[in-house]
């Protein structure tokens, strides 16, 4: 819940102005991180920016760390989203894989992959911010794990037994990360490397799907 403000009065201000105001906050501080990183990350910056005064982000979020929380959930929770239907929906894993990939490079081409990056490397150093962005990260590892069964169910591989949907899932979602910080910092190069591995699992799928 915000905290009072003197600077707000209920009674002055309608519901759909502090809804408006919060929006322009929070999309304000996408722009500060993709642009600047956490590191550099100023509240009076992102006031100004959002054409608000630097007390509301006070009002409405607490702290620095708050406030990233918020940018991040209010992303996270379309991305998360998006995906639960894509991977609901009829048709094979090939294509679904493929769709993944378009996601992918959405979210690269929005800031998305850069701000997520920005807090888990803000995280290694701040308690307080990893505790709560842990689970953030733990949500989107279990639509992948479910993914997975999914797919283990539909395809019925012949694989050894230490080789189930839980390490599949993990080999996925930490190459994937891995990755993202790769795409992030470094060149073409890296690029390639990972367009290649991701063409190898989609012809994987392909192949099982024929199979």
């Amino acid at each position: 819940m915000p905290r009072k403000s003197p600077l707000i009065r209920s009674s002055d201000v309608s519901s759909e102005a502090l809804a408006d105001t919060r929006t322009r906050i929070l999309e304000s501080a996408f722009r500060c991180l993709v642009a600047g990183g956490y590191a550099a990350l100023n509240v009076r910056e992102i006031a100004r920016d959002a054409g608000v005064n630097h007390a509301l982000i006070s009002y409405y979020f607490g702290s620095k760390d708050r406030l990233v929380i918020a940018v991040l959930d209010e992303a996270n929770r379309k991305l998360l989203q998006r995906q639960r239907e894509m991977y609901g929906e009829p048709g094979g894993f090939a294509a679904k894989w493929a769709r993944a990939r378009r996601f992918y490079e959405q979210d690269l081409a929005s800031g998305f992959v850069r701000v997520q990056a920005e807090l888990y490397a803000a995280s290694l150093s701040n308690p307080d911010l990893r505790e709560q962005f842990l689970p953030r990260i733990q949500a989107w590892k279990q639509v992948v794990l479910e993914a997975e069964l999914d797919a283990l169910r539909t395809y019925r591989p012949s694989l050894p037994a230490a080789f189930n949907a839980q390490a599949i899932a993990t080999l996925i979602s930490e190459f994937w990360l891995g990755m993202e910080f790769a795409r992030l910092i470094g060149g073409p190069q890296e690029q390639t490397r990972h367009e290649q591995a991701l063409d190898a699992i989609e012809q994987m799928l392909v192949s099982l799907e024929a199979g």
